[in-house]
């Protein structure tokens, strides 16, 4: 079944099942490994992706719900790790592991698009689905002050 849908601003046609989830079109069809495969039932948001704008589980998105809409990944982000979150993840020196990483990041740009400056209610709110199996969850709110001041210093 062929859905067209355009993925990180790039026009895209796959031809694949409709309900194939968009974390396996995004990884084996598209070949962009950035969006990671966590717990396979949207628990853990280690998938998390934009879909038209907002926060969204590859794992639990089948393909054919696509159509005509914007897909952003954390490769569309930023192409060159410029965007504020991911300079503020790396100066405070955030993941170990890094496997949720992705996932929390494009959270963290939904927040911070909404919510220029999080106090750390709204970034505990905002981020209370996602698993971090080494509890980096300090750094996690602390990288995200850090990349509101850096944005509102641009």
């Amino acid at each position: 079944m062929p859905v067209s849908f355009r993925v990180n601003g790039k026009p895209t046609t796959v031809d694949v099942e409709g309900e194939m989830p968009l974390l396996w079109v995004l990884r084996d069809a598209l070949d962009l490994k950035g969006t990671k495969f966590g717990c396979g039932i949207g628990q853990c948001s280690a998938c998390l992706v934009h879909v038209g704008g907002h926060p969204q589980r590859a794992c639990m998105t089948p393909v054919s719900s696509l159509e005509g809409l914007d897909v952003m990944t954390i490769e569309g982000l930023s192409p060159d790790g410029g965007h504020p979150l991911q300079r503020a993840w790396a100066e405070v020196d955030v993941p170990q592991c890094g496997y949720c990483q992705a996932g929390q990041i494009m959270e963290a740009a939904a927040l911070l698009r909404h919510t220029p400056n999080p106090s750390d209610d709204d970034i505990d709110r905002a981020m209370n689905s996602h698993i971090c199996r080494c509890a980096t969850y300090l750094r996690i709110r602390e990288a995200i002050h850090r990349a509101a001041a850096i944005a509102a210093q641009e």
